[in-house]
C-alpha cells in the first residue's frame, strides 16, 4: 500500500473522434523532480550509458521531452506521433549486468524509444528480440533503486506497456490498453479493469490517490469524455481527466507523510504534434508545436526551455521562441 500511494503516477490514451489521438499523463513525486523540457534534433549521436558495451545509436526522429534531473528522460513526443511515459513500478526487478552484453542505463530507456521508432509496433518488434540489457541504479538522493515500467503510444492510438518482471522483459501490447498508473504490475491492473467494468462508474468510482483508484477513475473517464470534432473541446476534456487523477500538491496524512504530489501534467495531441505542459504550481498552460520546429539532422539545434524549482517559471500559449539553445545533458549511467 506504501508504493502505491508515496509514488504516484498515471498515464492514458484518448481515441477521439476519426483519427484522434491524445495521451496524457501526470508526473506525481515527493519532492521536485528538476524538470525541463529539451528540443532533440535527428542525428543525434547517443550512448546507452553502461559501460564500454553500451548500445550505440543515431537518432532517427527528433523530439521533446521533460527531462528528470536533467540526467534522463521521463517523458515525451518524437514528431511521428509515438509517445513515452515513464512511470514508477515498487514490483519492477531488473536482470543482472554483467558488462560484457549491450547495455542500456534506465535513464536513457525513454529517449532510446523515442530516437529510435515511429510506431508502437516497431518498438514491440525490436524490444521482444531483447537487444540490450536494462541496467538501473539508485534513485538521486535515495538508497533505493529506481523501478519504473513504460508506457507506448503511437498515432494510431496502438499502446503498449514495458515492464521488468523476476528479471525478464514483459510486455503488453494492445491498442485496448489505454490506462496505466503505478503498482500492481500491470496484469493485475488489467483485473482491476474488469472489476470496475462490471460496477459501472456512474454508481460508484473509488475517489483515493491510490494507484488502483486512479486506474479506475482514468478508465472510466477518459472513455465517457466527448469525442468532439474540436480539437480545443478535446485537450480540455483530456486535461479534465488527467487533473481529476493527480494528487493535490502538497497532500499529507498522519500515517503518509511522505505522500507524492501532482508536480506535473503533460498531454501530447499525436496528430497536430502538439506537446502542452502544465504545472501544479503555474497558472498557465502552454505548448510546443513540433510541426514548426527545426528538428532537422543538418540545421536543428538542442534547445531547452528552463522550467525553475518546481516548475514555477511562468510561460504562456506557444513556447516555441522561449527555447534556447544548449548542450544535451548527459543522460545518468555507470
Amino acid at each position: 500500500m506504501l508504493a502505491t500511494s508515496v509514488y504516484a503516477c498515471t498515464r492514458f490514451v484518448y481515441h477521439g473522434h476519426g483519427d484522434e489521438i491524445i495521451t496524457a499523463r501526470s508526473m506525481d513525486w515527493k519532492v521536485d523532480v528538476g524538470t525541463n523540457l529539451w528540443v532533440f534534433p535527428r542525428g543525434m549521436q547517443r550512448s546507452g550509458e553502461a559501460g564500454p558495451n553500451s548500445v550505440k545509436w543515431t537518432s532517427k526522429y527528433g523530439s521533446v521531452i521533460a527531462s528528470g534531473y536533467d540526467f534522463s528522460t521521463t517523458d515525451g513526443m518524437n514528431d511521428a506521433g509515438l509517445v513515452a511515459n515513464l512511470l514508477w513500478l515498487a514490483e519492477s526487478t531488473y536482470p543482472e549486468y554483467d558488462g560484457k552484453t549491450p547495455g542500456l542505463s534506465i535513464a536513457v530507456w525513454t529517449q532510446y524509444v523515442l530516437d529510435n521508432f515511429a510506431t508502437v509496433q516497431e518498438v514491440v518488434d525490436t524490444l521482444k528480440t531483447e537487444p540490450f540489457t536494462l541496467v538501473t541504479d539508485n534513485v538521486p538522493g535515495e538508497n533505493r533503486l529506481a523501478t519504473l515500467h513504460l508506457s507506448l503510444s503511437d498515432a494510431s492510438g496502438d499502446s503498449a506497456i514495458i515492464e521488468y518482471i523476476d528479471g525478464k522483459q514483459v510486455i503488453h501490447h494492445s491498442r485496448d490498453y489505454q490506462v496505466m498508473t503505478n503498482s500492481p504490475i500491470f496484469e493485475k491492473q488489467l483485473a482491476m479493469e474488469e472489476y470496475w467494468k462490471q460496477i459501472g462508474g456512474t454508481v460508484m468510482l473509488p475517489g483515493t490517490n491510490r494507484a488502483s483508484d486512479r486506474y479506475a477513475r482514468a478508465m472510466f473517464y477518459v472513455n465517457a469524455i466527448p469525442k468532439s470534432e474540436n480539437e480545443v473541446e478535446s485537450i480540455a476534456s483530456v486535461f479534465s481527466v488527467i487533473r481529476n487523477v493527480s494528487v493535490p500538491f502538497g497532500l499529507t496524512t498522519p500515517n503518509e507523510p511522505n505522500i507524492s504530489s501532482t508536480r506535473w501534467r503533460t498531454v501530447a495531441d499525436q496528430k497536430r504534434l502538439r506537446y502542452f505542459f502544465e504545472s501544479a504550481v503555474n497558472p498557465n498552460i502552454f505548448w510546443v508545436d513540433l510541426k514548426k520546429l527545426d528538428l532537422s539532422e543538418k540545421t536543428g539545434k538542442v534547445m531547452t526551455l528552463q522550467l525553475g524549482k518546481n516548475q514555477s517559471t511562468i510561460y504562456s500559449g506557444m513556447a516555441n521562441e522561449q527555447f534556447k539553445p544548449a548542450k544535451p545533458f548527459k543522460f545518468l549511467g555507470l
